[in-house]
């Protein structure tokens, strides 16, 4: 006797990817490279690149080794984003008590508040705009014609003839 749900698979084994993953939250969005690309899109036309930028810098700095290349990447990341003087200035909270003197003994979790209050501001502000946007929508569409063109679904019946024989 064969077993019905074995030849149907269920949606726990499918793994989700594309715009389903970053659907379901920012952190699979900014683990994807194409998903951070189109939100970097998004929020240079919000007016508002800098905190994914700056979150990313972050991310970039935790990983980063040696006290000259951490007082350099720390000093980049204050005068770029933290500073009253920088280019791209993220919005935060405590950002006045920085000074530059915490740049000198760097660590690699000196930025995390600010890190997370940006990761905040994104989560419950942008990131529900972007799902809405044109941007995502339009790349989900994309993906879902990719997923029911021709060539996508006789891949599909060639594997589920390999599978079930």
């Amino acid at each position: 006797e064969i077993n019905d749900s074995e030849s149907h698979p269920s949606s726990s084994h499918q793994t989700l990817k594309g715009t389903s993953k970053w659907a379901t939250s920012l952190e699979n969005l900014l683990e994807d490279p194409e998903g951070v690309k189109r939100f970097r899109e998004f929020l240079k036309k919000e007016f508002s690149e800098e905190n994914v930028l700056f979150w990313l810098a972050c991310e970039e700095f935790k990983k980063t080794q040696g006290k000259k290349q951490m007082q350099e990447k720390a000093k980049d990341i204050y005068m770029t984003f933290l500073s009253s003087k920088a280019s791209s200035q993220v919005n935060v909270e405590g950002q006045s008590r920085l000074n530059e003197t915490i740049l000198e003994t760097p660590h690699p979790l000196m930025f995390q508040k600010l890190q997370d209050q940006i990761f905040n501001l994104m989560k419950y502000d942008s990131y529900s705009r972007f799902l809405k946007s044109d941007i995502f929508l339009n790349q989900k569409k994309s993906e879902e014609q990719e997923e029911n063109s021709p060539e996508a679904q006789t891949a599909a019946k060639r594997a589920s003839r390999i599978y079930n024989t």
